[in-house]
């Protein structure tokens, strides 16, 4: 083939080519502007049939032309599409933003008046003063309908927390009383809060099964079987403090410690939640200071004084915030530590040195008899509702196990 042939033939090519380019450029401009377009119309169309008039991918936040120290505050979207409808839902994402950050008060949820109302003929009577609805530092003591539930429910829906719960289950007390301690709580404790369940046991074998609600956790640890059922009380300050320091502090935002010879009836809910949390024993709750079952003996860690103390507090039932629930316990195991060195065994062991405890440092909040309630007591007319009761004792048969003295060869 000629030159002249074979450079026509490439012009040829050539020109094919560039023909075919500005076709397929054409083609793609023309469905890149359809895109647009219809882009553009989906979106409006979404935004004039929208209720709040914005776009459901649009959040608020600052104007990006003006940085932070910009003065205007809105949508980025352009000022032309602004019909002000967005402005209501501005203000209400700011409402609702200074509601999460602000502290519940006390007078949010707090009804005093009903208890006081109700137990008037009680509050003259030196003897009733823990029938009252606050303690003279002003601590609330919460009685069944003193407290507004749905806006304690409201508070932490926008205020996420996670409840811990520690339980004592050794010897013969596992099988008589860890199954409907657990599955109680399971039904009633912190419905609908995040909880877990810490069971501190000498014995895994015999842990019944559960099946647990949802946003419920069950954590088992294994500690060391004591001689005496007096060791168990006392040393339980030691266990709890280690496991707070261990490992709960980081996983809890508030720590409740409970004896397992209990059943829970009725809700126990968020408004038992505080700093600092003291039970109201039910068999001393109406008496005087002066009669309940303190420690006397002056050489004690535990001693108060005859006509001193406030209220008597129920060992069976104390919490609060993690580091509280700490200082609480290495106090009682430090009291307790010291009475031994000096051969003294307060009256009621640890719930001795919790009340010297509660009485130098006053708790937050008191909770009334209705949540660790004596069915053997007489029940008066101020106990309306039993959130928790005690299981029946069998001390002569649990406690004699422990003893490895008392037990036949």
């Amino acid at each position: 083939m000629s030159k002249a042939k074979l450079a026509g033939s490439r012009l040829q090519i050539s020109e094919g080519t560039r023909e075919k380019e500005k076709i397929m450029n054409v083609k793609g401009k023309v469905i890149l502007s359809m895109l647009v377009v219809s882009t553009v119309i989906v979106v409006f169309w979404e935004y004039i049939n929208s209720p709040e008039g914005s776009f459901l991918w649009i959040y608020h936040s600052k104007n990006p032309e003006l940085g932070d120290n910009g003065s205007q505050k809105g949508w980025w979207f352009p000022n032309w599409f602004e019909n002000g409808t967005h402005n209501s839902q501005e203000e209400e994402d700011i409402e609702r933003e200074k509601e999460d950050n602000e502290e519940l008060q006390l007078s949010d949820w707090f009804n005093p008046e009903y208890i006081e109302h109700y137990l008037e003929e009680f509050l003259t009577s030196a003897n009733r003063a823990s029938t009252n609805a606050t303690t003279n530092w002003l601590a609330p003591i919460v009685w069944h309908s003193t407290y507004k539930e749905e806006v304690l429910e409201n508070y932490y829906a926008h205020h996420k927390i996670t409840v811990g719960l520690t339980v004592f289950a050794v010897g013969r007390y596992i099988e008589f009383y860890l199954f409907n301690f657990l599955s109680s709580a399971n039904k009633h404790f912190m419905v609908g809060q995040k909880v877990i369940i810490y069971v501190l046991t000498d014995n895994l074998s015999k842990l019944p099964w559960i099946k647990l609600n949802t946003l419920r956790t069950i954590k088992i640890f294994e500690i060391k079987r004591e001689k005496r059922w007096q060791d168990i009380s006392m040393m339980r300050m030691k266990t709890i403090s280690e496991h707070v320091v261990d490992h709960i502090q980081y996983e809890v935002d508030y720590l409740f410690c409970m004896d397992v010879d209990q059943v829970f009836m009725q809700k126990y809910g968020l408004e038992t939640l505080g700093e600092s949390v003291a039970q109201l024993h039910s068999n001393w709750y109406n008496a005087h200071p002066i009669k309940v079952p303190y420690e006397r003996n002056n050489l004690s860690e535990a001693y108060i004084p005859i006509g001193e103390g406030d209220f008597y507090y129920h060992a069976a039932v104390f919490g609060g915030t993690p580091i509280q629930v700490l200082n609480i316990a290495r106090e009682c195991f430090k009291g307790i530590m010291n009475d031994k060195k000096n051969n003294i065994e307060a009256v009621w062991h640890d719930e001795s040195h919790l009340n010297k405890y509660f009485f130098l440092h006053k708790p937050t909040k008191l909770l009334s008899p209705e949540y660790s309630w004596d069915t053997n007591t007489k029940r008066t007319s101020e106990i309306k509702a039993i959130k928790m009761r005690w299981a029946p004792k069998y001390y002569n048969i649990l406690r004699a196990t422990h003893n490895i003295e008392a037990l036949p060869l």
